[in-house]
């Protein structure tokens, strides 16, 4: 019996492999690639609250206001205990979770529906802007100051994240 309930796992499980978007992106550079394959693919949504052009919207709003700043940060005592601490876990698994549909405090309203081919670009151009820039980080809003490095597998973990929203058709 036990042998029988081990041989129907993984045929129980092929629905959610379907769905997943894999390779899940581990770098920025990865994410530049899972954009062309979104860009390309026929019919490709979200799955969550919010339409994919709207996803990549908020990424490409992440990556921004690493750079030019976070609207509502939260406490500087928060990010140094409660941020810090899950910044360390997410680094620590390798990978974030957090609420798919929560926008970024204070930042401006996703634009809904949204064109997919505006966003795309966003999301790119945001990334390329990160990948060239040289000076000073805003602390993150959560998180607080975070490095380069540090910021750059925020971003990556972000991503992948809502990868799991996205499904490629």
């Amino acid at each position: 019996m036990k042998r029988r309930t081990l041989l129907q796992a993984p045929l129980a499980l092929t629905p959610l492999a379907a769905r997943a978007d894999l390779p899940k992106v581990d770098r920025l550079a990865d994410a530049l690639r899972w954009l062309d394959r979104v860009a390309a693919a026929r019919g490709a949504r979200a799955s969550g609250a919010w339409p994919l052009p709207a996803v990549l919207e908020h990424l490409a709003q992440s990556i921004e206001m690493s750079l030019d700043g976070y609207p509502q940060p939260r406490s500087a005592l928060f990010q140094n205990t409660v941020g810090a601490a899950a910044f360390a876990v997410f680094q620590w698994r390798g990978r974030m979770h957090h609420g798919l549909d929560e926008p970024i405090p204070g930042a401006p309203p996703l634009a809904l529906p949204g064109d997919l081919a505006a966003s795309v670009a966003r999301l790119r151009t945001a990334i390329a802007r990160f990948e060239g820039h040289g000076g000073a980080l805003a602390p993150h809003f959560a998180y607080g100051r975070l490095d380069k490095a540090q910021y750059a597998r925020a971003h990556a973990m972000h991503i992948a994240n809502h990868q799991d929203e996205i499904v490629l058709a």
